[in-house]
């Protein structure tokens, strides 16, 4: 609707993940970097969590992205990504075999793991690895946690070949402290966190998804437009998308190609700008600190 007025090819803030739009802030360039040095590594099981809206999911795809094209048209690794963690037992399974693309004679749950269990042989012997992401982890039931352990063990390899990631909201992290998973935490090799943008990080955040969508000129948010979506989204991606989003519509009714504070007040109206803080549980908090490299600043 506005991108020509702002000298836009496409519009620079949906909330659609696209890898396209990936802007490496220094979370997001930690994170990904210890998922894929996890992976190169073959540390087996990591756990990854943010808060909502803070971009998990582009950052899975472009994790997917990265691995497809660094393997060339014969990938050593073998992927699945599992985006709806609320499936029971046997749908886990048969995702499973969806995509990871594997033949299986019968439907069987013995079936299936030995079909598992066989793409980890090859795997192994050919130097490759299998990858399970699982996101929005922090919604598995306690049944399909104890199917991921399950998965797990059919790795008995001395550098695992199994790569899985659980990603998911900070709730991920009191889920896995329960007494029950102690099996499975005992596994997690690698804990990455995502948090919020600072206000310089939000000022490269716009001006690069701008640039993506085709901008050649004058960054339409003036300064003070920009101290206004930090404060007001609190340095949350997807905030910032919608934030953003309305206030060049807006720009565009009243056509003026600067964006002001005044053009994000009235954006806001009518959008719900929250952002909820959760505390992360010892001893899986300490790790997730060094791994991110701090909170927010």
């Amino acid at each position: 609707m506005y991108s020509a007025f702002y000298g836009l090819t496409q519009e620079p803030f949906r909330l659609t993940p696209d890898p396209r739009f990936l802007h490496l802030a220094e979370p997001h360039r930690n994170t990904l970097r210890a998922m894929l040095e996890g992976i190169s590594q073959r540390k087996g099981l990591q756990v990854s969590v943010g808060p909502i809206g803070t971009g998990k999911t582009t950052l899975l795809y472009c994790l997917q992205h990265i691995l497809l094209h660094e393997a060339g048209p014969h990938p050593v690794i073998r992927s699945a990504f599992i985006v709806n963690p609320t499936l029971t037992p046997e749908e886990l399974h048969e995702s499973l075999m969806d995509e990871l693309e594997l033949s299986v004679t019968g439907t069987s749950k013995p079936a299936r793991l030995r079909a598992v269990h066989q793409l980890l042989m090859e795997s192994h012997r050919s130097g490759g690895a299998v990858l399970v992401i699982i996101d929005e982890a922090h919604l598995l039931s306690p049944e399909l946690i104890e199917e991921v352990r399950l998965l797990l063990n059919l790795d008995n390899y001395p550098v695992p070949v199994l790569q899985i990631i659980l990603c998911g909201q900070p709730e991920l992290v009191p889920l896995l402290m329960k007494p029950q998973f102690a099996a499975l935490r005992g596994r997690v090799a690698v804990v990455s966190k995502l948090r919020t943008l600072t206000l310089p990080e939000v000022r490269a955040y716009i001006a690069e998804r701008l640039h993506v969508a085709g901008l050649t000129g004058e960054n339409p948010f003036t300064a003070p437009a920009l101290e206004d979506v930090f404060r007001r989204t609190k340095g949350t991606p997807r905030l910032i998308n919608l934030l953003c989003d309305r206030a060049l519509a807006a720009g565009f009714q009243r056509k003026t190609k600067r964006i002001t504070p005044d053009l994000i007040l009235e954006a806001v109206d009518g959008l719900t700008l929250s952002d909820d803080k959760m505390e992360m549980p010892d001893p899986l908090s300490a790790a997730l600190q060094v791994v991110s490299g701090g909170g927010k600043s």
